[in-house]
């Protein structure tokens, strides 16, 4: 079933993938037509700049030709200037020639004039076509801002639906990699079922021969030996201790430990709800700190105060329930005792709702018959007495219900056995009932609240009160949803587990028998108790899973210890022929001391020439005995002896006394201290060896490791490789992305090939 429903989950996003595919290429097709349009646009917009600059070069050059024009005028008036002051001098050759000066000034100032008409003409047609350049350099700048924007948005969705169409297509990668890897696993465990279900058959087939010989076995045993079966009768088998289920009764207790939390909760939130709703009373609609309240809302708001001490048992029946329930005892509904407490401090508060209740109407129907009350205030009143009076009616039925319960552990003939399965329903329906109620109180109560926050003579003491209550409410609603849905998830475990008693019995007869069982049981517990013979000593558990953890992280390995121990022995082997050797040694080193103090009667200075000879020649004879062993080793002996041969002169000299026995034993003694400090530097020579040998060991696996890590990341590189050639055929991504995502993952592997080289080449220097 997972497997279909992932592989139509992996349909899904192909089609969806297919449609994000045909979109992305008419995104593709719309961009690539406003880059056209953009390109025209931009074509245009130089044709228009080369127009004016054209239009630019003639307007210089009709400029530079007005300047000369105008140069060429101001000579002329010169000379005309000249010429009348000649007139005055000449007016004779002055009038021959004015007729001459005057066709030429007419001729000149038309002439003057068509280039002042002209250059106007052209100075308005420059100023008419700068305008229509400019604004036609607007539009088009404004339209080239818009399709760039244009451009950038396209872009941007065609970026995200590329970055989405990634995503998708890693994830589906990884779906079809978890389904082939599941589908593995499914064939594995495929494969193993009917391995295990031929081996079960085959099982089966010998348990059946074997039980039914056994059968026959029980059966004439019993015919035999049994006198009287009180199994026969429900009355005797009630009395029998049954068969103690240990998992059932961790179970019970932590459905109780839960049932407890959530009372506490439920508790708390009624006693939050029933004190607001007295502070409620005491501000609204009269505030008592202002004027006095009404009899009847002062009575109410006496009841409200008194909340705790019907409230408070509930947490208390359901604790002393919870304590009732331990791993020893038989936990069915004629032995839980306690029950009937919780269900007589339910009925108290159940007396506590019906007394408030009439005074919670009378007090909503004052709220509606005050002036400040409005036809919707009036209106969530209305529905909040409605809904008070289905509370108090739901309360009724599971103090009812409880009650029934209740009653096999003090009445057995109260509730048939075969109805508990119908009260257990009727106690899951009341609670979702209860929370329906709940869940429509706090949605008509936040409304009333919102309306009084309106009322011209809303304080902020009410609107503060007002969420308290709001907030109590939520908590009781929360609660009792935890409550319904705690008990319609375990109403299975509730029913069947009723059958829980003495073995081949249906039910216990009366509270009074269940009692009886309990006392066997705790005496068949006792002498089971006696018979239980202490066990002899051995290593604690925790100790043992220590040690083997230090077993199972250490380095060495089965042939590395026995090597050790093989190393260890023919050490040992060396050690007893040195040890034959040096007491060889000792031998002659005592036959020599005898001939010394013999010699030491004749005179001290030849005696102490004699000993420094003979002292000298010992450590020589010990070197040659030695010549086969290591380097070290024999300069040690060597070094030694001749500090030996120092001090036992200096102790000669000062312990130089006639008595023989005490000069022997302190030689002896000296030498037996030497031999245990070179022994001692031996031994701590050799476990610095074994323990380098060890380490040497550890390097050479963690070299081993890193190989590996290191093949099966030149693998990984290959898959990356070929997965990146793959996307590149499919043109799912882009050149330019791939060469990045690529790039990126070609460096990330190259990073870490050159972490495990240069971890490799660490390993190989300290191995070396």
């Amino acid at each position: 079933a997972a497997a279909a429903e992932l592989q139509g989950k992996y349909q899904k996003l192909a089609q969806e993938y297919s449609k994000l595919r045909a979109q992305n290429q008419v995104l593709k097709k719309g961009v690539v037509d406003e880059q056209a349009n953009s390109a025209s646009l931009k074509e245009q917009v130089k044709m228009k700049d080369q127009s004016l600059r054209k239009l630019q070069q003639e307007m210089d050059s009709l400029t530079f030709r007005n300047q000369q024009l105008a140069k060429r005028v101001e000579l002329l008036q010169d000379e005309l200037a000249l010429s009348e002051t000649r007139g005055k001098k000449n007016k004779k050759s002055a009038e021959s020639s004015s007729q001459l000066s005057q066709e030429q000034k007419s001729v000149f100032n038309e002439d003057l004039q068509k280039k002042i008409e002209e250059n106007e003409r052209l100075h308005i047609l420059y100023f008419e076509a700068d305008e229509q350049h400019k604004r036609l350099e607007a539009e088009l700048r404004t339209r080239l801002q818009v399709l760039e924007t244009d451009a950038a948005q396209h872009q941007a969705v065609v970026d995200g639906l590329t970055r989405k169409y990634t995503d998708t297509i890693e994830k589906l990668q990884n779906d079809k990699a978890k389904l082939e890897i599941k589908s593995q696993t499914l064939e594995r465990e495929a494969k193993d079922c009917r391995l295990r279900t031929e081996e079960c058959q085959q099982q089966l087939k010998n348990l059946q021969a074997a039980l039914g010989s056994r059968l026959e076995e029980s059966l004439c045993i019993i015919n035999e030996k049994v006198p009287f079966n009180d199994t026969r009768s429900n009355r005797y088998n009630a009395l029998n201790v049954p068969l103690h289920n240990r998992r059932y009764q961790l179970k019970l207790r932590d459905l109780a430990g839960q049932a407890l939390a959530f009372v506490q909760e439920l508790v708390t939130a009624l006693l939050n709800f029933h004190t607001y709703t007295e502070q409620k009373v005491q501000i609204f609609p009269i505030d008592s700190a202002t004027d006095t309240i009404s009899p009847l809302n002062q009575k109410f708001s006496q009841y409200l105060h008194e909340n705790a001490s019907y409230v408070r048992p509930l947490e208390e029946g359901m604790l002393h329930l919870f304590e009732s329930i331990t791993e020893d005892t038989v936990t069915v509904l004629e032995t839980a005792v306690k029950l009937k407490t919780f269900s007589e401090h339910l009925a108290s508060y159940l007396c506590f709702l019906r007394k408030i209740l009439p005074y919670q109407l009378k007090s909503l129907e004052e709220e509606c018959e005050s002036s400040l009350c409005t036809a919707a205030l009036r209106a969530r009143n209305t529905e909040l007495q409605r809904d008070m009076k289905r509370l108090t009616a739901v309360f009724e039925k599971l103090h009812t219900y409880i009650s029934l319960l209740a009653l096999p552990s003090t009445e057995p003939e109260g509730l048939l056995r075969t109805n508990y399965n119908f009260v257990f329903t009727n106690i899951a329906t009341s609670l979702h009932g209860f929370h329906d109620i709940l869940q429509d109180i706090s949605k008509h109560y936040s409304q009333k609240a919102t309306l009084e926050q309106d009322v011209p003579t809303a304080t902020q003491k009410l609107i503060t009160t007002n969420d308290c209550i709001l907030s109590s409410l939520v908590a009781l609603t929360n609660g009792a949803g935890k409550i319904a849905s705690f008990f319609s998830n375990n109403l299975d475990h509730f029913t069947s587990s009723l059958s829980y008693g003495p073995k081949a019995g249906t039910e216990f007869i009366s509270p009074l028998s269940a009692e009886c069982m309990l006392q066997y049981k705790k005496k068949a517990v006792a002498y089971m108790k006696s018979l239980k013979k202490p066990c002899a000593d051995s290593v604690p558990y925790e100790e043992a899973l220590a040690n083997r953890r230090v077993l199972l992280s250490s380095t060495e390995s089965r042939e590395g210890l026995a090597q050790q121990v093989q190393q260890s022995l023919e050490k040992i082997a060396k050690l007893e022929q040195e040890k034959e050797h040096w007491m060889l040694e000792a031998q002659l080193a005592k036959i020599k001391l005898e001939k010394e103090n013999q010699k030491l009667k004749n005179s001290l200075s030849g005696h102490l020439t004699e000993t420094i000879q003979e002292r000298s020649v010992l450590p020589n004879v010990a070197e040659q005995k030695k010549e086969t062993t290591e380097k070290s080793p024999r300069e040690l002996i060597k070094s030694t002896s001749l500090v030996n041969i120092n001090s036992c002169l200096i102790k000669f000299l000062l312990c130089q006394a006639p008595d023989v026995e005490c000069r022997e034993d302190l030689i002896k003694n000296h030498y037996m201290a030497r031999i245990a400090e070179l022994t001692s530097h031996l031994q701590l020579a050799d476990s610095k060896s074994v323990h380098f040998h060890a380490e040497c060991r550890a390097l050479a696996k963690r070299l081993s490791l890193a190989e590996k890590s290191k093949e099966s990341l030149t693998e990984e590189l290959k898959l990356a490789s070929q997965n990146v050639t793959r996307l590149q055929a499919s043109k799912i991504l882009s050149y330019e992305d791939q060469l990045s995502m690529m790039s990126d993952h070609l460096c990330s592997m190259n990073e870490t090939l050159t972490k495990q080289r240069e971890e490799i080449d660490t390993l190989k220097m300290t191995s070396k």
